[in-house]
């Protein structure tokens, strides 16, 4: 079952525990502008990470609230995703 957070303490240690980075989608990545950000987990089978280019925390989380973004994640595998904190309060 998927859970949702917005805490960034529990998804930085959820996505370190699985080798996760921060990342932003390369394409979008210019200048000053972060851009759309993801979870990348470059160790992982069949990762796609090539398209992504790893960012900071800091940058990572900045845009994450200036979005008001939300993490739907399962707790014992990779699975995540990035969503509105709209589309997150829907599903509750």
């Amino acid at each position: 079952m998927a859970e949702t957070t917005t805490n960034h303490e529990t998804i930085r240690k959820w996505a370190e525990k699985k080798g996760g980075k921060p990342a932003a989608v390369a394409r979008t990545h210019q200048g000053g502008d972060v851009g759309i950000v993801r979870i990348m987990f470059p160790n992982a089978p069949h990762s796609e990470h090539q398209a992504l280019t790893e960012i900071s925390w800091v940058e990572f989380f900045k845009e994450f609230e200036q979005r008001k973004l939300a993490l739907l994640y399962e707790e014992d595998s990779l699975f995540s995703k990035i969503i509105g904190r709209d589309t997150a309060e829907r599903r509750h």
